[in-house]
């Protein structure tokens, strides 16, 4: 059971929805404190890293075909 809750396949999921709430949470910030550049830039490269994160484990997961 412990294995499943640390899956490749499951932590795809969990950086996905971290991904979407730093989405909304960017977007937030941006509309009710557009001054605040820092904070946005911050989010902004988690969101990058998050992303590369979700890359890797999904050519992990399903890698490409040779061609």
């Amino acid at each position: 059971m412990d294995l499943n809750l640390h899956s490749p396949p499951r932590r795809l999921i969990e950086l996905r929805m971290e991904h979407a709430d730093l989405d909304n949470l960017i977007d937030q910030a941006a509309l009710s404190l557009p001054d605040d550049e820092l904070s946005l830039r911050r989010l902004k490269k988690r969101r990058l890293l998050l992303r590369d994160q979700i890359a890797r484990l999904e050519a992990e997961i399903d890698p490409p075909e040779p061609a």
